[in-house]
């Protein structure tokens, strides 16, 4: 699972028709640790009714089609809304 906050959406004026009445944002990866930026925003499809800034954690390859019943063509998926999260410094050496 990766975090990611919702950036914006993302309208097709012609999609594939196994995307038809799915919504489809444009997000932002971020750090779990500090929740920086993390590489380049993503289209990813929507799969729990995520809305604009909001935190999300999303999946992607295979995971993401399977987050669907029809398993449509996406790369990317959205698949729960983050209410908060907790990280303690794991990778710091003791």
């Amino acid at each position: 699972m990766k975090l990611a906050r919702v950036i914006g959406r993302v309208f097709c004026s012609r999609q594939e028709h196994a995307l038809d009445g799915k919504t489809m944002l444009l997000i932002q990866p971020l750090r779990w640790e500090d929740e920086s930026p993390l590489g380049d925003p993503i289209v990813a499809a929507d799969a729990v009714g995520a809305g604009s800034s909001e935190k999300v954690f999303w999946v992607a390859s295979r995971d993401a089609a399977v987050a669907f019943k029809d398993a449509p063509p996406v790369d990317a998926a959205v698949v729960g809304i983050v209410d908060g999260h907790q990280v303690k410094d794991f990778r710091r050496k003791r």
